[in-house]
């Protein structure tokens, strides 16, 4: 099962992506989205992570918790 969000503003659902980018200096970064496609989603929120909506838009977003 992978891991979505339901838009308060919209009602849409929009699942987590994670794609790791290869970085010059030979590590790797990981870089999380959402988008509307369940295809390829990650099944879980990563640790140290919350999800937040933008009031304006609607489309969520991780940010790190403190």
């Amino acid at each position: 099962m992978a891991f979505s969000v339901i838009s308060k503003k919209s009602s849409k659902t929009y699942y987590l992506h994670i794609r790791e980018t290869p970085r010059a200096d030979g590590k790797v970064t990981k870089l999380f989205y959402f988008s509307g496609s369940a295809e390829g989603a990650a099944p879980t929120c990563p640790d140290g992570y919350t999800v937040v909506e933008n009031e304006r838009t609607g489309l969520p977003f991780l940010k790190k918790k403190v």
